[in-house]
């Protein structure tokens, strides 16, 4: 199996400040559902920014399916897709005029952006409302929004941060459930969040980060096995601890 992201020895500190990140190797492999996991302010939001380029790196490497992610790489940015936690689309636009906005952006042709748009509309429920401004919304649709933005392109790889931060129980299922559709139709997904139960259910394997490094690292039933917990809640506890973070 090829690594869909091969990281080797990235260092990265914001200026003024200690290490977010150090001496960090990973490799994540094609076709995986991989969960990055660890309290608030254990540097995985900057790691997935460096992953996608939004943040620059001066130690180390990092690959995206064989080419190095620098800053303003245009061949890399159309292999992934990216679903921030913050929302990244224009309220005052609907959902049919974002996304043929930022399939524009990514390069595609009108028919393609017609199809994948009517595709996407309707697998994420958002048929009905096509033409509304998405300001309107409640969020579990800005959420569905914000996925179909970030995948409009069809990326081999993507990126979710906290993608189901906020929604119902049926936005989270519906949200989950593409995802592994995603998945089974090849795309590799590396996911964060806080939601622990959902992470179980989606990732086949995790790494749990902590002050800037990897502290644990596989499958989630050998990790589980490995350290005598039941869950991975428990897990996360067990390595992390239960002192406040935030």
């Amino acid at each position: 199996m090829s690594a869909a992201i091969d990281i080797s020895d990235v260092s990265f500190a914001y200026p003024g400040y200690p290490p977010v990140i150090a001496n960090l190797h990973l490799t994540i492999q094609q076709g995986e559902r991989f969960g990055l996991f660890g309290p608030n302010g254990a540097g995985k939001t900057t790691l997935m920014q460096l992953m996608t380029g939004l943040l620059a790196y001066k130690k180390g490497s990092i690959h995206l399916l064989g080419n190095k992610i620098q800053r303003q790489n245009k061949k890399a940015n159309n292999l992934f897709g990216f679903v921030p936690q913050d929302f990244s689309f224009y309220h005052e636009l609907s959902p049919k005029e974002n996304l043929s906005f930022f399939g524009a952006w990514a390069g595609l042709t009108k028919p393609e952006i017609q199809r994948r748009s009517a595709h996407l509309l309707q697998v994420l429920g958002l048929e009905d409302v096509s033409d509304k401004p998405v300001q309107k919304f409640s969020g579990g649709m800005k959420r569905r929004v914000n996925l179909a933005i970030g995948v409009i392109h069809q990326p081999k790889v993507l990126f979710l941060d906290e993608p189901t931060v906020g929604v119902d129980v049926q936005s989270r299922h519906a949200i989950i459930n593409y995802l592994k559709e995603l998945n089974r139709e090849g795309s590799t997904l590396v996911y964060t969040s806080h939601q622990l139960n959902e992470a179980e259910d989606l990732c086949t394997r995790i790494a749990l980060f902590d002050e800037g490094r990897i502290i644990a690292h596989d499958t989630l039933p050998n990790l589980m096995a490995a350290h005598q917990q039941d869950g991975l809640e428990g897990l996360f506890l067990h390595l992390t601890g239960k002192t406040y973070r935030d």
